[in-house]
């Protein structure tokens, strides 16, 4: 990881309340996509303003750009489609309005509008600051064409799984070059397919839709390396691994213990971005596994609620987390990012920012 500080953000925040009005009026066909994008711009170099002045090395566009965090990006493809019902996902007390996504043809890469926003925060960078740009693993775009309402669709151009997996790789092989031509160095993989096959209910889903886990897991970390082979030697590649993070609820719960052995060990990516804000994501156990060429961000600080998490607690658990990885390769931040959809976590911008400055204060006090 590049930067010298010791913290960081996963990448999303809160959305204003001119932002949201402007995507419906544009999405209503109220206002122009010049006028919108002009809000949008507006509205991103405010945020990256705060980002520098929240003492960040890495600075994004919030996903000020997307509804959401992952479905926006697969839409950047050919041979992808959606609709607005039937992609409504379960989580903990609520169902995530999510639209349906699925293949109208074979996966393709084309010239990605992700690319052309990337340019946009790049034009933003100052002395010691850098644009990172999130996108959803491979892995997502996988599991996402393997789900029931997007199955049979995917069967109808991929009579296998080895062929979807060669086809998503080498879509995101060539974004991956659009946006390194573009001037990225730092990608990060946002990845819920691994915090989605832990816990004990995890085997139970997958085993109804006539998958054993051990496969799965394999096909995950395929796909992933595979769309990093032959990637530039000074394009850092870093993944976020989460149990779901919509409307201040989650997916699923479970510690790491079944999954350390791929994505830690053999992942090949530079950090890990943990979630581990409280008792559903296990110890740090798993952590021993991790290869010695990554580092590993905890998010111990949760996005999910406004209360301030105790400094000295959270402390002890970097010292706690230090028996398994040196100190150096550590690093702090928020469990996910604050508004993974447009629909945002439940807590105010204010209690946003006040959740990076504990990540900050914390971080100084640790590491100096």
């Amino acid at each position: 990881m590049a930067n010298k500080t010791h913290f960081d953000v996963v990448g999303s925040y809160l959305r204003p309340a001119e932002l949201k009005k402007a995507r419906a009026d544009f999405e209503a066909g109220g206002i122009s996509k010049e006028e919108f994008t002009e809000i949008k711009h507006k509205l991103i170099k405010q945020l990256v303003e705060k980002q520098k002045a929240a003492g960040l090395h890495y600075i994004t566009d919030g996903e000020y750009n997307r509804k959401f965090w992952h479905l926006d990006f697969f839409w950047g493809f050919e041979g992808i489609a959606h609709k607005n019902d039937g992609g409504g996902v379960q989580f903990a007390g609520e169902v995530a309005d999510l639209e349906a996504t699925f293949l109208t043809g074979k996966l393709r890469a084309k010239a990605h509008p992700f690319v052309e926003d990337f340019k946009f925060v790049k034009s933003l960078e100052s002395d010691g600051v850098e644009a990172k740009q999130t996108i959803p693993s491979p892995a997502q775009l996988f599991q996402q064409l393997n789900i029931p309402s997007s199955f049979e669709s995917t069967r109808k151009f991929y009579p296998n799984n080895d062929e979807l997996i060669e086809d998503i790789a080498k879509a995101y092989r060539e974004v991956i070059k659009q946006l390194y031509d573009a001037g990225c160095r730092t990608i990060q993989f946002d990845d819920c397919t691994w915090g989605a096959i832990v816990g004990d209910a995890a085997a139970q889903r997958y085993k109804s839709l006539g998958l054993e886990l051990k496969e799965v897991k394999e096909q995950l970390l395929k796909v992933n390396n595979l769309a990093l082979e032959g990637k530039p030697a000074d394009l850092e590649i870093n993944t976020h691994i989460c149990r779901g993070n919509y409307h201040s609820t989650y997916f699923t719960s479970g510690p790491y213990d079944g999954v350390a052995g791929y994505v830690f060990a053999k992942e090949h990516v530079n950090s890990l971005y943990l979630e581990y804000d409280d008792e559903r994501s296990g110890g740090f156990a798993p952590l021993a596994q991790v290869s010695p060429d990554k580092k590993v961000v905890l998010g111990l600080i949760t996005t999910k609620k406004a209360e301030l998490e105790d400094k000295q607690s959270v402390i002890a658990r970097i010292r706690e987390a230090e028996k398994y990885i040196p100190l150096d390769r550590l690093l702090l931040s928020p469990q996910c990012g604050f508004a993974s959809c447009e629909i945002g976590n439940k807590l105010t911008e204010e209690e946003q920012w006040a959740k990076i400055r504990l990540v900050r204060e914390i971080a100084e006090e640790v590491w100096g």
